[in-house]
C-alpha cells in the first residue's frame, strides 16, 4: 500500500493561502497529515504554514493558516485542537463538553498536555513538533483516534504507551487493532546528545543496542524507539506507518529546531475522523 502522498491545495475562502500538507493514506473514515512549512502567510523562521499559537507568531497569520488548513481538511477551525505541549505525558480527552466550554476555558484544558485522544466525528486533534515525534493512532473498531509529541523526554516517559493505555481505559481499545503513523520527526543520524541522555534512557531499561550508535558522540534513533514501545504493548509492526522523513535533512519543507535553533514555527501532525 502506498501509504502517503503529497498534495497541495488552494483554499478557496483564502484566495491567497495554498496549505501544503502531508497526507498519510488510512481507511477513508479517517483523514491524518502534517503540515509543512509551504503555503501559509507567516514570515521569517515561522514561514510559511504555522498554525501553533505558543510561538510568537502574529496572531492574524496564525488565524489565517489555521483556516486554510481547516477549509482543505474539511474541519471547522474550532474544531481542531492544538495542545501547549510541555513534554510529560498528560492527556487531554475531548470529548462533546469541550466545545461547550468558553475558549478561555478551552485554553486552560488544552495547557500542559502532551498527548490527546477522542472519538468525536468532525474533530481534528494533534501536535506541534519541529524535530520531535509525532504520533497518531487511530482505532478502526471503536472509531477512536489519538495524538501524542514524543519528544526525548516524552520518549523516556513512554508517551506512547501512556496514549495508549488512556484509549484502551476510555474506548476500549485493543492494540492489536491499532493503526499508528510516525510522521516527520529528526533522524537517529541527526540526532546527537550527550552522555546524560543516553545514561537518561539506559536507566529506563531500553535496548541501546538498538536504538542508539556511537559517531563522536552518541546518537538515538527516536522514532524506532516509539515503535518498539507500541510494539512492546502488543500493536503489529505491520499496523505502524513511519514516515521515514527527517526535518533535519528536510528543513526547508518541515520545521527543525536544530536548524532554527529559536522562534521557528512548527509542523501539525493530526488526525480527524470524518
Amino acid at each position: 500500500m502506498n501509504w502517503t502522498r503529497w498534495k497541495t491545495l488552494m483554499t478557496l475562502s483564502i484566495p491567497m493561502i495554498k496549505p501544503v500538507l502531508h497526507y498519510y493514506d488510512i481507511p477513508n473514515e479517517v483523514v491524518a497529515f502534517s503540515t509543512t512549512r509551504h503555503g501559509g502567510v507567516s514570515k521569517g523562521k515561522l514561514a510559511t504554514l504555522n498554525i501553533n499559537p505558543y510561538r510568537g507568531d502574529d496572531p492574524t497569520a496564525v488565524t489565517a493558516n489555521l483556516q486554510a488548513v481547516a477549509t482543505e481538511i474539511g474541519v471547522a477551525a474550532d474544531k481542531i485542537v492544538r495542545l501547549h505541549q510541555i513534554h510529560e505525558t498528560h492527556c487531554l480527552a475531548v470529548t462533546d463538553d469541550f466545545f461547550q466550554l468558553s475558549n478561555a476555558e478551552q485554553t486552560e484544558e488544552e495547557e500542559g498536555k502532551d498527548a490527546v485522544v477522542t472519538d468525536c466525528r468532525n474533530v481534528c486533534i494533534g501536535v506541534h513538533t519541529a524535530d520531535c515525534v509525532p504520533v497518531l493512532f487511530y482505532d478502526p473498531t471503536h472509531h477512536a483516534i489519538g495524538a501524542a509529541h514524543a519528544g526525548w523526554r516524552g520518549t523516556v516517559q513512554r508517551i506512547v504507551q501512556h496514549t495508549l493505555k488512556h484509549m484502551t481505559e476510555r474506548y476500549g481499545t485493543k492494540p492489536s487493532d491499532l493503526k499508528v503513523v510516525i510522521g516527520p520527526c529528526i533522524s537517529e543520524k541527526n540526532f546527537e546528545v550527550g552522555q546524560e541522555v543516553y545514561d537518561t534512557f539506559a536507566t529506563e531499561g531500553f535496548p541501546m543496542e538498538r536504538i542508539a550508535r556511537m559517531y563522536e558522540k552518541w546518537h538515538i534513533d527516536l522514532p524506532l524507539c516509539n515503535q518498539l514501545q507500541l510494539e512492546e504493548v502488543g500493536v503489529p509492526s505491520s499496523n505502524i506507518l513511519q514516515s521515514g522523513i527527517c526535518t533535519y535533512d528536510n528543513a526547508s519543507d518541515f520545521f527543525s529546531a536544530r536548524i532554527l535553533k529559536e522562534g521557528f514555527g512548527t509542523i501539525y501532525t493530526g488526525i480527524a475522523l470524518k
